[in-house]
């Protein structure tokens, strides 16, 4: 099947004009670069990562009750205090 697959492609990109075709690889190769580059980090070393490029001042401006009234931030819940 993913011979048949790579038959189609091939049979499709070949009637392309050269400027198309190169095109066409650039695509494939960004894809294939991609589905190798997996990231093995644990997601809380990513999510760390990331939190560090948030501002202080944005971190100041998240609820300091949101364990208690996560569904009231995320539903609209009624808030408990």
């Amino acid at each position: 099947m993913p011979t048949e697959i790579a038959e189609t492609i091939f049979e499709k990109v070949k009637i392309l004009s050269l400027d198309e075709q190169k095109k066409v690889l650039k695509i494939i190769e960004k894809k294939v670069s991609a589905s190798q580059k997996k990231d093995s980090r644990p997601i809380w070393e990513i999510a760390e990562e990331i939190s560090k490029s948030v501002p202080l001042e944005e971190w100041k401006k998240l609820p300091s009750d949101g364990s208690v009234n996560h569904d009231h931030y995320l539903y609209g819940a009624p808030k408990k205090y």
